[in-house]
């Protein structure tokens, strides 16, 4: 099938500036493709990577099954975010009757401490992802992220055919970015979850700081703080204000419990998040907008969670030393198991049990990721691990 033209979805200018950056005529092809979409884009989030799974283990999960595979947050919205979603809910047949985009943009800003133009709002952290790693990397600008990591920039960086480039993490599970910036000097990202998911584990602040001082010309180190609010980890927003070459990419879906709801912003230099701008389109959901601005307003929110999940996770973490199991600490809703064997047969045991936990990264075939559920969730996910894994 012939590929469409990318001048009609962009002009001459912006057609010439891919084909600078490295790109084919085919690739431009694809990516015009994408373009015209919308919605349809074939990249990789974190459901669409294990949506195979779970469409096989969701038909089969009996109702009271243990759900800890996806880092959902079982404590939900706030009670604030649910009293805003039913205000909202009702006028849904508007894009944003009351302004709500705006008002959720200068909630942002307030609260990070940057100008309302540095935030660019999305349902959720996925698309500015996939976006700024379509504007950012090329045929001759990699895509360079830890091993293992999250894997959805790699997807779009391989779709529109950059090298995408892993690196391991260090023995203490932080980001190697001495070697990260050693791997490619004509990389175009530099991608940094912290804390990092599958791990759990942080990178730096110091760390984080040498990549900004020492990246390649040219390229943006893409900081992703899905997890932050579960962590220790001093969030980057001043380095955004500072007007550095970091993108920040933020979701709602964690420790703010809308995973099903969406919503999430980019932070980034004005002249960085236009760059992005080109590679979707479509409004917002008021809800998820309404939601996650008045969950911004409930003073103490994200400590408290951030204390319960804390508990929970340490409470596991002391009974898998108690007992022997060895796995990766971490500062965030979910931790690197090691089983001894395949981790694909592991969680199929544990689905035996009822217990549903996550996936597998290759580099670490034996280790499987769980989420830190509710006390009584991880409750049952101990006393199933006893049968599964005896020691």
């Amino acid at each position: 099938m012939a590929q469409p033209d990318l001048t009609a979805t962009l002009s001459k200018e912006e057609a010439r500036s891919f084909l600078d950056r490295g790109f084919t005529r085919r690739q431009l092809g694809r990516i015009s493709s994408v373009l015209t979409a919308g919605a349809a884009l074939p990249f990789y989030n974190e459901f669409a990577m294990a949506q195979d799974e779970q469409r096989r283990t969701r038909a089969v999960m009996p109702a009271d099954a243990v759900r800890i595979s996806s880092n959902e947050n079982p404590l939900g919205p706030c009670a604030e975010g649910l009293e805003a979603i039913y205000k909202v809910a009702k006028y849904g047949g508007r894009y944003s009757p009351f302004n709500e985009q705006n008002e959720f943009i200068k909630t942002v800003a307030a609260v990070e401490g940057v100008k309302e133009e540095y935030v660019a709002p999305y349902a959720g952290s996925s698309d500015p992802l996939h976006r700024a790693t379509a504007a950012f990397v090329s045929p001759t600008r990699s895509f360079v992220m830890s091993d293992p990591g999250y894997m959805a920039g790699a997807g779009t960086a391989q779709f529109i055919g950059a090298k995408v480039i892993k690196v391991p993490l260090k023995k203490d599970f932080s980001h190697d970015v001495e070697a990260m910036l050693k791997a490619d000097p004509n990389a175009g990202i530099i991608y940094i979850c912290n804390p990092n998911n599958p791990s759990g584990t942080l990178t730096s602040r110091k760390e984080i700081e040498y990549v900004l001082a020492n990246k390649p010309k040219g390229s943006i180190l893409l900081l992703d703080e899905a997890y932050i609010h579960f962590s220790t980890a001093e969030p980057g927003s001043d380095l955004v204000a500072a007007d550095k070459d970091v993108i920040i990419l933020r979701t709602f879906s964690k420790a703010y419990g809308m995973a099903g709801i969406r919503a999430g912003f980019a932070l980034g230099r004005p002249d960085l998040l236009a760059k992005m701008r080109p590679y979707g389109a479509g409004m917002l959901p008021i809800t998820g907008l309404a939601c996650a601005t008045a969950s911004m307003k409930v003073k103490n929110l994200m400590s408290e969670r951030r204390r319960i999940n804390k508990e929970i996770r340490e409470d596991v973490f002391a009974f898998l030393d108690k007992k022997g199991y060895k796995y990766v600490p971490s500062e965030s809703n979910k931790f690197m198991l090691e089983t001894g064997k395949p981790g694909a047969e592991t969680v199929k045991a544990f689905a035996g049990e009822k217990v549903f936990i996550g996936r597998v990264w290759p580099v670490w075939p034996t280790m499987v990721r769980v989420t830190v559920g509710t006390q009584d969730e991880m409750n049952k996910f101990k006393a199933a691990l006893v049968k599964v894994l005896p020691v």
